[in-house]
């Protein structure tokens, strides 16, 4: 069913990607003025990433070109994918039309030059983008990296310097990082690590991937009784709770995952708020919309423990995936319905999020 959704929904998401590629305005800048002069476009600053409404969100609009390009094995998108569907590279997910469309929008901005920019202005503003947008730009390398693809290929060989500086800028933040920032907006610690772990692994930074399971370990290893009814906000696109669980089954056993998880969230079941989907009464508003968006991030992140549960074998593993399990379709089917409102404010971002959602529901199949 869910690899069927992701190809349904393929031409819908390629549209999304050109269309925001080629929006520069409106735009939220993010930028720190240092003088009265110091007032750049977005396309002087960012020449690669200036459009799709902000930095972050015209990342991941990269990665989710790349992914219906080329999804990437072993990756969350990662799955047994239709036929004429890509397996890992070696076919699009669009037609030839449209694949040659975002070949050529992907490949204007993932130059060599281009990013060179944007690795200078990263490089000399350390906190900027963090962690969310750091995670998003690593996803994008390591899709690209691990691509069978040519072109793809040479999108990632040309993100390598910023690969190096994210992997410098994430271990010097996480050694004095003391504790984690826990609220479900983009500067969560838990969601923006996970991602990065998953990236630095496959890129080959070891250093890098062993800074983000240490600071994993420190800053959440020793949790019991996350309060997941209390933990919503009315501007969430991210259950901490649920980030924060998505990142200890990276870097914990399957077995010490499913007792840490028992713990964490003692008495879930499938009633329980964190469990439950969210709506929006407003499409149009910013921050209410991203409601939309922790519908898609509970669906995905309730998938992948469900797939770490299921390795286990400690008695209390095959319950709690029962219970997600149950949780699982509505909060993906409130999630996609989101995508329906055509509204800008949805658009610029939330495709690449249900197309997350979908491929870690279709890896349980």
């Amino acid at each position: 069913m869910d690899n069927d959704l992701r190809l349904q929904a393929a031409p819908d998401y390629a549209a999304v990607v050109l269309g925001n590629l080629a929006e520069p305005y409106p735009h939220s800048a993010h930028h720190t003025q240092v003088s009265a002069d110091d007032r750049p476009t977005p396309e002087q600053i960012h020449p690669a990433f200036y459009t799709s409404f902000d930095w972050h969100s015209c990342v991941h609009m990269h990665w989710l070109g790349a992914s219906l390009l080329g999804g990437t094995p072993g990756s969350p998108s990662a799955g047994a994918a239709p036929e004429g569907a890509s397996d890992g590279g070696t076919a699009a997910w669009v037609d030839s039309s449209t694949e040659a469309s975002l070949r050529a929008a992907l490949g204007a901005n993932l130059t060599q030059a281009k990013l060179a920019v944007e690795r200078d202005y990263l490089v000399a503003n350390p906190s900027w983008e963090r962690p969310y947008g750091w995670a998003w730009l690593m996803r994008l390398a390591a899709t690209c990296s691990a691509s069978s693809d040519a072109q793809l290929r040479e999108w990632g060989t040309a993100l390598e310097p910023l690969v190096d500086a994210v992997a410098e800028l994430s271990v010097a933040w996480m050694a004095k990082a003391q504790y984690p920032v826990r609220h479900g907006l983009h500067t969560n610690a838990a969601f923006g690590v996970g991602y990065m772990l998953d990236a630095f692994r496959s890129l080959g930074r070891a250093d890098a991937a062993a800074a983000c399971e240490e600071a994993a370990r420190t800053w959440f290893g020793n949790d019991r009784g996350w309060p997941g009814d209390w933990e919503l906000s009315g501007q969430d696109f991210l259950s901490a709770g649920l980030s924060e669980a998505d990142l200890m089954r990276r870097v914990l056993s399957a077995d010490e995952f499913s007792a840490w998880f028992a713990a964490f969230l003692p008495g879930l079941s499938a009633e329980s708020r964190i469990l439950q989907p969210v709506s929006v009464t407003d499409e149009t508003d910013g921050y209410l919309v991203h409601l939309h968006g922790l519908n898609l991030t509970r669906a995905g992140q309730v998938a992948r423990i469900i797939a770490t549960l299921r390795e286990s074998s400690t008695s209390g593993a095959c319950a709690s995936a029962a219970v997600l399990n149950e949780a699982l379709d509505p909060l993906l089917k409130a999630g996609l319905r989101g995508m329906e409102s055509g509204d800008f404010m949805s658009t610029h971002w939330l495709a690449s999020f249900a197309r997350d959602a979908l491929g870690s529901v279709a890896a349980l199949d």
